[in-house]
């Protein structure tokens, strides 16, 4: 890991709170950042205490003056170096987030690979960022419908996706002419240093003012001074809902934006006239891809009663052929929960499940022993539960499948739409009328709706978020940009005369 860290520009000088390329000397705790994978130290980081936020603060203000005013499409070919850079440093990027966060090698050079895609994106968008035009009541006289950047955005970001939405949010607030203080998860901290580095450099490169591209380190504390802050007129937080309730309390009492993108308790409905073949791919991937710490993670598989002793066949064959171990070793499936506090959440649960009344299908439990000293290795659970359970209405992020059954589509529906949380969904068929059911305003109630394809694995061309206490944010593609600016009605009179609108009169 050391040529990784050092391929990254990662070492003793530089861990902490950056402004660009100018790395503070900081005055914060220092933290140390361990791998899920083997227990063992990464590389130790300096937290930003409050006066250094401050400072991050005003550099970043000075900054905007000038790149707001930088046209979009140049903005965007600044963006468009920044995924050149990207591409350069996959690789080793891939194994950094892989090693630092627990995700299997191939879903951590998958998620670089997201980065280099929302550049692209980000790019055609800089030279879209389109207003509207409409008719005037009045005579001689146009409107139309403009955005403007906001200022500042600020991104929270959580540890299960450490750069990939940190790129979603600041490739699309960069182009809209925003700029950005990020602070990653306190797990994942290395990964936000070595992208900060890569953007910084490019920034650098063109001559642009430090404090485009931010950097703080911390806990809720940090998180709870960007919430607070006036300054910060869009803060964008991924994370749980408890977090992110927080966050909107706290941006909403000085009548600030908050983008969210929280939890999920995403289910796939398996009908009738399911693809197995495909439903099985799809809910194994699912629900134990990333460990079963993507907030699109699949926690509940829904079966209709004439399929449900075949599908529960089918599964404890999948599962049974799991590997579990280093997420570096490509032959392994699953790798490890991020730490001992999320072991013991998923211990907890299974627990709880059981005393609820759920039956266990596939045992899960901790695994010890070679290749597993971290202690942070679990087997992915199958449980048989109800929706009504306390459990299952709460998100778990750790590899547990609850299986129910249904006997229509209505009710099936009815036990898809009955959590607090709304991001992701999907529906196994291959009747029309169940698809377009699932799709319509009666079906699915969260943001993501799928037809014969998993909950996770979202393209960044279609907005992502979801609904109810997933917070109801967007973001990466479709008009999400439109997040991270602010509009403005303009109305021009080319006329000799003021006509009011709603015919009124006034005359002096």
């Amino acid at each position: 890991m050391k040529h990784i860290l050092k391929q990254l520009n990662i070492d003793k000088e530089n861990l902490g709170t950056s402004t660009g390329s100018k790395w503070l000397k900081s005055k914060g705790d220092v933290i140390t950042s361990k791998s899920p994978v083997d227990g063992k130290e990464i590389g130790k980081v300096i937290t930003t205490t409050e006066k250094e936020y401050k400072a991050v603060v005003e550099t970043a203000k000075e900054a905007f003056i000038s790149w707001r005013n930088v046209p979009a499409p140049k903005r965007g070919e600044i963006v468009r170096q920044i995924g050149d850079e990207l591409r350069k440093h996959k690789e080793a990027l891939g194994e950094l987030v892989s090693y630092e966060m627990g995700k299997s090698l191939q879903e951590g050079l998958g998620e670089v690979q997201e980065m280099i895609d929302i550049c692209d994106f980000a790019v055609g968008l800089s030279r879209q960022l389109n207003g509207l035009t409409m008719h005037s009541e009045r005579p001689l006289h146009r409107m139309y419908e403009q955005y403007h950047p906001l200022g500042i955005v600020g991104i929270i970001s959580a540890f299960n996706f450490p750069v990939a939405v940190w790129s979603w949010n600041s490739m699309l607030a960069w182009v809209c002419g925003d700029v950005c203080i990020w602070k990653p998860s306190e797990k994942t901290p290395l990964c936000g240093i070595a992208c900060q580095h890569i953007a910084a450099k490019v920034f650098k490169r063109n001559g642009l003012p430090e404090g485009i591209s931010n950097l703080v380190i911390g806990d809720h504390k940090i998180g709870a001074l960007m919430s607070n802050d006036v300054n910060v007129p869009l803060v964008s937080a991924t994370g749980s809902t408890r977090m992110g309730k927080l966050v909107a309390q706290a941006v909403a009492a000085r009548l600030g934006r908050s983008l969210l993108e929280l939890g999920g308790n995403n289910a796939i409905i398996i009908t009738p006239e399911a693809d197995l073949d495909i439903a099985m791919v799809a809910t194994v991937f699912g629900a134990v891809g990333t460990a079963g710490q993507r907030c699109t993670t699949t926690r509940r598989l829904i079966i209709h009663e004439s399929r449900y002793d075949e599908v529960k066949k089918h599964i404890a064959k999948a599962y049974a052929q799991l590997k579990i171990g280093n997420p570096l070793d490509q032959k392994n499936h699953v790798g490890p929960l991020i730490d001992a506090d999320a072991v013991k959440m998923y211990q907890t649960a299974i627990a709880a499940a059981v005393k609820e009344g759920g039956k266990i299908w596939v045992e899960g439990g901790v695994l010890k022993g070679k290749g597993y000293e971290s202690g942070c290795y679990v087997k992915p659970c199958v449980i048989e539960a109800k929706n009504s359970f306390a459990i299952v209405q709460h998100e778990t992020f750790a590899p547990i499948l609850y299986l129910m059954k249904y006997k229509n589509l209505d009710e099936a529906l009815a036990l898809q739409n009955g959590v607090a949380q709304g991001l992701s969904s999907s529906i196994m068929t291959n009747n029309m009328r169940e698809a377009e059911a699932f799709l319509s305003a009666n079906g699915s109630d969260c943001g993501i709706a799928n037809v014969n394809i998993g909950t996770s694995g979202a393209e960044i061309g279609g907005a992502f978020g979801g609904e109810k206490e997933t917070g109801g944010g967007r973001e990466s593609g479709s008009d999400a940009w439109k997040a991270y600016m602010r509009r403005q009605t303009n109305t021009i009179n080319y006329g000799t005369k003021l006509p009011l609108a709603q015919g009124i009169k006034f005359e002096l």
